[in-house]
């Protein structure tokens, strides 16, 4: 059996949460960058009033999505420092 035109070796994109640094927050579209270098982009932020910071959610490759991975996101032209956290972001504690 044959691979299909798209089974192609690209890695299929992951879906991480972010949090992010300073009071900035990426939106839908923003850029993703590990090392300088594209790896993904945001699909979802907003401010979490819960955390206290900007977060988000983003597709980005497999090399970039490990729990801790410090990444950047682009926002109108500024890097902004973000870290790769588990989802979900908050999971309250649960009452007996």
């Amino acid at each position: 059996d044959a691979p299909g035109p798209f089974a192609a070796d690209k890695p299929q994109p992951l879906r991480i949460g972010l949090e992010c640094e300073g009071k900035r927050v990426p939106r839908q579209g923003c850029t993703v960058l590990h090392n300088n270098k594209i790896v993904g982009e945001v699909t979802s932020g907003t401010y979490s009033p819960t955390l206290d910071r900007p977060i988000a959610m983003a597709y980005v490759q497999p090399t970039a999505s490990a729990i801790g991975t410090q990444l950047t996101t682009d926002i109108r032209g500024t890097h902004h420092p973000a870290v790769v956290v588990s989802l979900p972001f908050y999971q309250r504690e649960k009452k007996n």
